[in-house]
């Protein structure tokens, strides 16, 4: 029996703010505008990996007012009207919601979606399309719901957790397993018996799934959600359509689709609904500056520093510089993250490179908005 022809569109998330950046990262510039690693930004990168699987035109781009205008300028000109701006940010599940109802207008039908995060990283792209092909065909048969699940290199605190069943269900070129459950952010005892286990993933916040799968487990879990969006959907297109989207954002719910849909359908009565695919690809959520020192540290290094700028060291060991326009000298200084911009300059330990999402917040709270 031939397959449903269906088109497939990507759907990319643009909308965080990357506050664990800074000073790099601000409110119009954040993380995934950035070439954090190599020199196209992060949202580039996510585009060039979908290219040979999924045409311009067919790449939806999700974001806020005050990125708009610099995601326009990265996106391949035909994905530049495939632009969607929120009024405000509501989290993923009324971010995705928005996007199908998009999705399915432009398509007159339904269609497949594939869900990615714009500011994350991934070694082996081929191998990852060959997953996602192998992800959109699971994702085919209605009801299904599918996630990429990355196998944990550590008892890792900071990731939601997907738990599987251990027998796949298909297993032709990357098998598929039915999920049990997600857990979030797990305590680290909690995450080592996780990770001896085997049969744990850390969940990268990939989602594969039919449009109209998506739509009717919105409407099943988040039922007020889905109706306003039901009624933005009638002015699509139209010059009421900006009006309406602010009138009707107003009223959505602010929560990921992890809790609101995936969760939920996962502990459903029934056939399962949600699984996971596991992928191996060199994944990164590239989630601090800490991360970037061991993506780009050259294991070959005798002093484990990395100079994104030119600079030198003299009994230094450990350290993360970038400081363009200007040589960084380091003498006697170990494991250190040194960030300069032309207005600010981070300088912190390199384990407390999670904090500096912190300092952002005192930022905004003595309102010196010229950093932010």
């Amino acid at each position: 029996m031939a397959k449903e022809k269906l088109t497939v569109h990507a759907v990319i998330l643009a909308g965080g703010r990357g506050t664990r950046f800074w000073p790099r990262s601000r409110t119009r510039t954040p993380k995934q505008l950035l070439n954090i690693v190599g020199k196209d930004t992060m949202l580039q990168q996510t585009v060039a990996r979908l290219k040979p699987l999924i045409s311009a035109e067919r790449i939806w781009t999700v974001t806020n007012a005050e990125q708009a205008s610099a995601v326009r300028k990265q996106v391949p000109a035909a994905a530049r009207k495939r632009v969607l701006i929120e009024p405000m940010g509501l989290n993923t599940a009324v971010a995705i919601g928005l996007a199908a109802i998009h999705v399915r207008h432009t398509a007159h039908a339904d269609a497949l979606m594939a869900v990615l995060p714009a500011d994350h990283y991934i070694e082996q792209p081929q191998k990852f399309r060959e997953i996602v092909n192998a992800a959109l065909d699971v994702a085919r048969e209605p009801g299904r719901m599918v996630v990429l699940g990355i196998p944990p290199t550590k008892p890792e605190t900071g990731f939601g957790y997907i738990e599987r069943t251990r027998e796949p269900i298909g297993t032709k070129d990357f098998p598929f397993f039915a999920v049990r459950r997600f857990t979030e952010k797990p305590e680290l005892k909690l995450a080592q018996e996780y990770v001896a286990s085997g049969d744990y993933h850390w969940n990268a916040g990939m989602f594969f799934w039919r449009v109209s799968t998506f739509l009717e487990n919105l409407k099943r879990f988040l039922p007020k959600s889905h109706a306003a969006l039901e009624k933005l959907a009638a002015f699509i297109g139209t010059r009421n359509y900006e009006r309406k989207l602010r009138e009707i954002y107003r009223k959505l719910e602010n929560i990921s689709v992890d809790y609101a849909i995936l969760e939920p359908a996962t502990r459903a009565e029934g056939p399962p609904r949600v699984f996971v695919i596991p992928a191996e690809v060199g994944w990164s959520d590239i989630g601090s500056w800490g991360a970037v020192h061991g993506l780009l540290l050259d294991r070959n290094s005798s002093d484990g520093n990395v100079f994104v700028t030119p600079g030198y060291a003299l009994d230094a060991r450990g350290n993360f510089i970038s400081c363009p326009g200007k040589i960084a000298a380091l003498i006697g200084v170990h494991d250190l993250i040194v960030v300069d911009t032309p207005d600010a300059l981070l300088v912190c330990a390199r384990d407390r490179a999670q904090d500096v999402g912190k300092i952002v917040k005192g930022l905004e709270e003595q309102k010196l908005r010229k950093l932010l």
